[in-house]
């Protein structure tokens, strides 16, 4: 069976949103996969929304612009509420435990809360969060291993911040034990 996986990605701005969604998408461009990565910004500037759309296939993609996705990995409140609903049935819906107050409510899919603001605090550098949560969808969603998405941040951070790599790898092994169960 073919892969085609549609992504969004959405939270605040500053929770590293974007930047989840390029190192996902440039993990499985290194993968040999198709890519799509497409940005969008809430009219607000600073503390307004931000999301993106990854699609990772094995075709060609037809076009970035989708309304329904298999997976949506929400870091707030606002977003849950924007794309609860765009997940097609059967998928899959990771969202941040600590920003999210009125919980998902859809029986169809498969939810799952992550503590990513938490195990960040755990690791002493809260920007890691987006790394747990992306960890965390590749334990319930491989569609590209840990070790890819690690030589995507060797390859996309500049060289003066290559110590950060050893964290951002711990802060994606913690989100797959935290999807798998684990605390």
């Amino acid at each position: 069976m073919s892969l085609n996986e549609e992504i969004v990605i959405a939270g605040f701005g500053g929770q590293g949103v974007l930047s989840m969604g390029q190192t996902l998408a440039y993990a499985a461009m290194l993968d040999g996969k198709e890519v799509s990565w497409m940005p969008s910004y809430g009219p607000e500037m600073r503390g307004g929304t931000a999301n993106c759309n990854v699609i990772v296939s094995d075709e060609r993609i037809s076009s970035p612009i989708v309304s329904t996705f298999d997976t949506a990995i929400v870091l707030n409140q606002p977003s849950l509420e924007k794309f609860e609903t765009a997940v097609k049935p059967g998928g899959l819906l990771l969202y941040e435990a600590s920003t999210i107050v009125n919980k998902p409510t859809r029986e169809d899919i498969d939810v799952v809360e992550i503590g990513a603001a938490k195990e960040a605090q755990k690791l002493e550098k809260k920007q890691v969060a987006n790394m747990v949560m992306l960890g965390a969808y590749l334990c319930k969603k491989p569609i590209v291993n840990v070790g890819l998405v690690m030589d995507a941040l060797r390859k996309a951070l500049p060289e003066r911040h290559h110590k950060l790599l050893p964290i951002n790898e711990q802060a994606l092994e913690r989100g797959k034990a935290l999807a798998n169960g684990g605390g």
